[in-house]
């Protein structure tokens, strides 16, 4: 199994909530993803950015709730601005290669 470095992750988890944003779908597997995604960075130490490391344990958070969600739609549209401004920070912390 291949590890993804920082900027790999960054990069495949503003796909899966940029995907999920425009869709406004999710499969349960595509926020368990974003978890350990999310997990992943946090314990690797390697994010230095204040507001992305502030912004981290809530898409956390997001992808917990969910899960367990009775309506995928609308719990990405409850969270339409938190996912916008997700997005946003992470493009700026990812070197687009």
């Amino acid at each position: 199994m291949m590890t993804l470095d920082i900027n790999n992750q960054l990069t495949l988890l503003l796909d899966i909530l940029d995907e999920q944003n425009i869709d406004s779908s999710a499969s349960i597997s595509e926020y368990h993803q974003i978890k350990r995604l999310v997990k992943s960075m946090l314990a690797s130490n390697s994010i230095t950015d204040e507001q992305l490391l502030n912004l981290l344990p809530e898409i956390y958070n997001y992808s917990q709730q969910g899960e367990s969600a009775k309506s995928q739609p609308d719990h990405i549209i409850l969270n339409k601005n938190n996912l916008d401004n997700w997005i946003s920070a992470i493009q700026q912390n990812t070197i687009i290669e």
